[in-house]
């Protein structure tokens, strides 16, 4: 039975065998290094499979990456239905991995001040002549995971929609979020709508166990804190 599938081509397998279904669904450390470069090839030849063909370039490397990833183009053209595309791809990937292990991780910062969130996010901001709103997805230790775009309007607002920001937060898994959108005029004072739209993320994210930390308006090189004025 499991040499009839290895035969048979991908897409005629259970779609929760095929490699990219599987990472679709289950991600991508469910995935085995055969799989994983079965996505790199993209396809198999007419006698056998994209996962066949490359558990045998594996297996004959002694089921070690390091080895494969000593392979050159050339030499990995040798493998029968292994084209110049498909090797190239192979050496592309182990190559970025390689670097990947030399890449020092990115320092996350951590938020504990409104000046922390406006060091965060100033040059977003600098020099703009419309509205924008971002926001910033903190964890369980309030460190900044990412920040996102959320809207762009013109010089009198910008239009955010609470699902758009809670979305973002669900997706990431954020424990906590901070808002932030500025005045291209420099006036700091919030308006009855940045009021209103504060009070009403902040609710949604009591409902949803995601803190809302703070709402900063930036304006010219300084900002505006609702948490600061004790208004979140």
């Amino acid at each position: 039975m499991e040499l009839y599938k290895e035969k048979r081509s991908i897409h005629q397998w259970a779609e929760e065998d095929r490699p990219r279904e599987k990472l679709m669904l289950h991600g991508r450390r469910t995935l085995s290094d055969v799989e994983l470069i079965a996505i790199l090839i993209g396809s198999g030849s007419a006698e056998e499979s994209a996962v066949s063909l490359s558990r045998r370039i594996l297996s004959e490397n002694d089921n070690n990456l390091n080895n494969l990833a000593s392979k050159s183009v050339e030499e990995l053209c040798e493998y029968k239905g292994i084209g110049e595309a498909k090797a190239i791809a192979i050496v592309a990937a182990l190559e970025l991995g390689r670097r990947r292990q030399e890449t020092p991780a990115p320092k996350k910062q951590k938020i504990q001040f409104s000046a922390d969130v406006y060091r965060c996010l100033r040059s977003v901001y600098a020099d703009l002549d419309h509205e924008e709103f971002w926001i910033l997805l903190l964890n369980q230790a309030n460190m900044v995971m990412t920040k996102k775009l959320i809207s762009r309007g013109g010089r009198a607002g910008t239009v955010v929609d609470a699902k758009i920001v809670f979305e973002a937060a669900l997706r990431h898994k954020a424990s906590g979020i901070v808002l932030s959108h500025n005045h291209p005029s420099g006036n700091l004072a919030p308006s009855p709508q940045d009021r209103d739209l504060t009070k009403a993320l902040v609710k949604a994210g009591k409902l949803l166990n995601i803190r809302v930390v703070d709402h900063l308006i930036f304006g010219h090189d300084t900002y505006y804190s609702f948490c600061d004025e004790g208004l979140i």
